[in-house]
């Protein structure tokens, strides 16, 4: 078994990540593999401008036609490849009933109870929706017209809404086999179809779930299939029939985690990890699952990670070292940072020029930025 060290790792991620800015093409970003989280107030924008070597504007994204808006993994909304969404739905279909039902996440209890195997529920909404969303139309219009051609089993009375309506979860994960995307920038938001949408495909393929989490391994590994799991969205043992194969175990402070074998020698010999990034919240490389390998220090990770208002994080050198937030006031957005430990004239100096490329990706012309 390969023994590597946590600081190897984090290396290896930061490269994988392309946190370096070898990219100029903001799409050729290897984050695009996966899809790029959007889940926040211009998180993946900013993820963006922490990886690519070119400018990054706040129309970046919603300007690029070969980019699209979707609900995806983990019925959270990802920007994606155009070309790649073929391969993103197939992947998105469950491999069986109970895998089907693990994607429901914190709903599964109401879809279990609807009696229903839940590859029938998801398929069902999935056509409902495709019935519906004809032309763009809110997220609230669609999720009533939706919840009126769906059996009553399937809905919820939902108190903040103070309406009955297709469950939340449910709706998110059946909308992108509707044939229905998300426009980007819009809100409340607003759904669309796809252009030139494909009919429903319902047979399971093992293969494509197979490349998604042999792509998380790529780009978040060495991981466990738990951490594989926690990213698709399903239950580890979900995912055993789709498990790669030719990987290698990896032992990682005594961990035991895989890592597809193609990328040991990567591994092995990671470039040094001499950058200072600002990743916002939900950022793709904060977002790997064992956040214990990224923040070893509990305390530390309380901060990085709150429950709520989660801030951004600052990178220093391979390790996160603290943490950022933003307040936009007209045309001027101040920075405050607070770092975890005194850094380095040098880092704090890289640390504002960061911000000043963060700024401008979020479209404001002025920024101040303060140290806590």
């Amino acid at each position: 078994m390969l023994e590597v060290s946590r600081k190897q790792v984090l290396a290896y991620r930061i490269a994988r990540h392309g946190l370096h800015r070898t990219e100029q093409d903001p799409v050729a970003s290897p984050q695009f593999d996966l899809g790029l989280q959007d889940s926040m107030r211009d998180t993946a924008v900013l993820a963006l401008a922490a990886r690519s070597a070119g400018e990054v504007t706040p129309t970046t994204l919603v300007d690029d036609p070969r980019v699209v808006l979707v609900w995806s993994h983990r019925g959270a909304p990802h920007f994606h490849r155009r070309d790649d969404l073929r391969e993103l739905t197939t992947s998105l279909i469950p491999l069986d009933d109970a895998d089907a039902l693990a994607r429901m996440l914190w709903q599964k209890k109401e879809i279990g109870a609807t009696g229903v195997p839940a590859s029938e529920v998801l398929f069902t909404a999935a056509k409902a929706i495709r019935k519906v969303v004809k032309e763009p139309m809110s997220k609230g219009a669609v999720s009533a017209a939706v919840t009126r051609e769906l059996p009553e089993a399937y809905s919820r009375w939902c108190r903040p809404c103070n309406a009955t309506h297709i469950q939340e979860q449910l709706m998110r994960l059946a909308t992108l086999h509707g044939g229905v995307r998300l426009e980007a920038d819009q809100s409340p938001a607003t759904l669309a179809p796809l252009e030139g949408r494909a009919r429903l495909r319902t047979t399971p393929d093992a293969a494509a779930v197979s490349r998604v989490v042999r792509g998380y391994l790529t780009v978040n590994g060495p991981a466990t299939q738990g951490d594989a799991a926690g990213f698709v969205g399903t239950a580890k043992t979900a995912l055993t029939p789709a498990w790669p194969e030719d990987l290698t175990e990896v032992s990682v402070d005594g961990r035991k985690t895989f890592l597809p074998t193609a990328e040991v020698s990567a591994l092995e010999n990671p470039p040094a990890p001499s950058i200072v990034r600002l990743l916002p919240p939900l950022d793709p490389f904060t977002q790997a699952r064992d956040k214990t390998v990224l923040v070893p220090d509990k305390a530390r990770a309380k901060e990085v990670w709150k429950i709520l208002g989660s801030p951004g994080a600052l990178l220093v050198d391979g390790e996160l070292m603290g943490v950022w937030r933003t307040r936009g006031s007209g045309k001027r957005l101040a920075f405050t940072m607070t770092a975890f430990d005194p850094l380095r004239a040098t880092d704090r100096a890289a640390a504002e020029e960061e911000a000043e490329r963060a700024a401008k990706a979020r479209g404001y012309a002025d920024l101040s930025v303060t140290w806590a």
